[in-house]
């Protein structure tokens, strides 16, 4: 008789992921919430490759991304997060073919009234909106609108956003403000501070991001809430977003709770 000897054959798919349900269930008991981040900054990378190795269009690829997040939402309500921004598109995206961005916008949009219709949480767009097309300005608004009464997570769809382009508002807006005020250049730049700027940024008045997650194994923010992610800690995760799973976002938080957060150098 033929022996094979160093030859694993693979496990059957729903073996695999009856361990790693069994595993999340593990890390989630184990989870001090406690020490949960209140908000998480979502960079959602990696859909058009997650399309290529999947053998599928580009226009999958965002469709599948956009399936996910209300399921990651539903995770960040169980462990107690209460801030979630997601980007969505950035100023960046906007230089695509308009064969790509057509596409794209029109699922970022279903997204964004999927998110509403909800009826759990409440949306907030992070943005420029003049950079955005007229339907999909509606369409923000009308959310934010429709889930203003909403006492759930907060969510922020980063649309058309960059972190520059993000400060380089809130100081026009700030000078804006002083000018219908009347007060000079000099007075303005003897009194401004950074709580100034903070005041004009497109997410005032809520806390900064404590933890940021990058999904499909980059490792940069590429401009993502620049201002606000001083202290931020990263959490960069392999795993292109489409295929991003509740034990991936459990190690995450698990990740950020054995960290020792130090405000400086």
């Amino acid at each position: 008789m033929q022996q094979s000897f160093g030859v694993r054959r693979p496990y059957p798919r729903a073996l695999r992921d009856l361990v790693v349900r069994l595993y999340a269930r593990r890390v989630e008991g184990r989870l001090d919430h406690t020490q949960v981040p209140k908000h998480i900054g979502v960079i959602l990378d990696g859909n058009r490759r997650w399309a290529r190795a999947s053998g599928g269009t580009t226009e999958q690829g965002h469709q599948a991304g956009a399936e996910k997040i209300r399921e990651m939402l539903g995770w960040c309500e169980e462990t107690d997060v209460e801030v979630v921004t997601l980007w969505l598109l950035s100023t960046d995206n906007l230089d695509r073919p308009e064969a790509e961005l057509v596409p794209l916008l029109g699922i970022i949009e279903d997204a964004v009234r999927d998110l509403a219709s909800d009826g759990r949480w409440r949306v907030h767009h992070v943005g420029n909106a003049d950079l955005l097309p007229a339907r999909t300005q509606t369409v923000l608004k009308e959310a934010e609108e429709t889930t203003a009464g909403a006492g759930g997570l907060l969510v922020n769809v980063a649309v058309g956003y960059g972190g520059r382009q993000e400060i380089a508002d809130a100081v026009r807006s700030l000078l804006s403000q002083h000018a219908e005020r009347g007060t000079s250049i000099q007075e303005i730049a003897e009194s401004l501070d950074v709580e100034h700027i903070a005041e004009h940024l497109y997410t005032r008045g809520q806390p900064d991001p404590d933890l940021v997650i990058r999904t499909s194994g980059e490792q940069r923010l590429s401009g993502f809430m620049l201002w606000q992610s001083a202290h931020s800690e990263y959490y960069f995760c392999e795993v292109f977003w489409p295929a991003f799973r509740k034990v991936d976002f459990l190690r995450a938080l698990r990740d950020y709770a054995a960290r020792h957060r130090r405000y400086g150098a």
